[in-house]
């Protein structure tokens, strides 16, 4: 676990993303390089499906996509301030991630619209319905719009619960980036992803059921690491 561990996946995925290739493969083999450089012990339970277009996870810390995003390539949805981010925050407009405002609702829209797009072009993507990180002990209000959007295209999605012992894993109120990674790199943490099974609109009445349903999958359990 070191600083050269993590700058040298991300190094090495710039060129491909400053010429456009092949972006969400990139961030893949980026994400695989990059979670055990953090000392990321990654436990999966169940069964992730590659053919299922919609990942849908609760949120705990910002390693929360590079951990689910290491399982397969996708997109996802990101707060804007990434871009800002040390190293690879200027590239990541170029990685498939669409970003969003959380407070400016014209923002929220974009990000939707782009989002359902992607989807609607057959992109695998990765969706946080809470739209901010907790510490696991109980799920965020959602913001429905991109699972009612699943919904509305007939798209199956598929339930990630994560959940960590570590104390210091999540990434929760005003603390920063660099400290967190610091803390990250001075230990391992351990982190569980359990793969619910796969969720089907047709198999709901209406999306309000669907949108409970996910809710049901994604509430933390007692037998959860914790």
């Amino acid at each position: 676990m070191s600083w050269a561990g993590v700058l040298w996946p991300t190094f090495a995925l710039l060129p491909r993303l400053a010429a456009g290739a092949a972006p969400q493969p990139g961030m893949n083999r980026w994400a695989r390089r990059l979670l055990p450089a953090l000392g990321v012990d990654l436990g999966v339970a169940g069964h992730p499906r590659n053919d299922i277009p919609l990942w849908v996870a609760n949120h705990l810390s910002w390693v929360d996509p590079v951990a689910l995003m290491s399982l397969r390539p996708m997109g996802t949805i990101a707060k804007g301030e990434v871009t800002g981010y040390p190293i690879l925050g200027r590239w990541a407009r170029k990685s498939g991630i669409h970003f969003v405002e959380r407070e400016d609702a014209a923002s929220r829209a974009a990000a939707l619209a782009s989002f359902v797009h992607s989807l609607r072009e057959g992109r695998d993507m990765l969706l946080f319905p809470e739209g901010t990180t907790t510490r696991g002990e109980r799920l965020a209000p959602f913001y429905e719009g991109g699972l009612r959007a699943a919904y509305e295209l007939g798209l199956p999605a598929q339930p990630f619960r994560l959940s960590s012992p570590a104390p210091h894993y999540p990434w929760t109120g005003q603390e920063t980036l660099l400290p967190h990674l610091r803390t990250l790199l001075a230990t391992r943490t351990p982190l569980t992803v359990v793969a619910e099974p796969p969720l089907h609109p047709a198999d709901f009445s209406g999306p309000d059921r669907w949108l409970a349903a996910f809710r049901a999958a994604l509430e933390p359990r007692s037998t959860d690491v914790r």
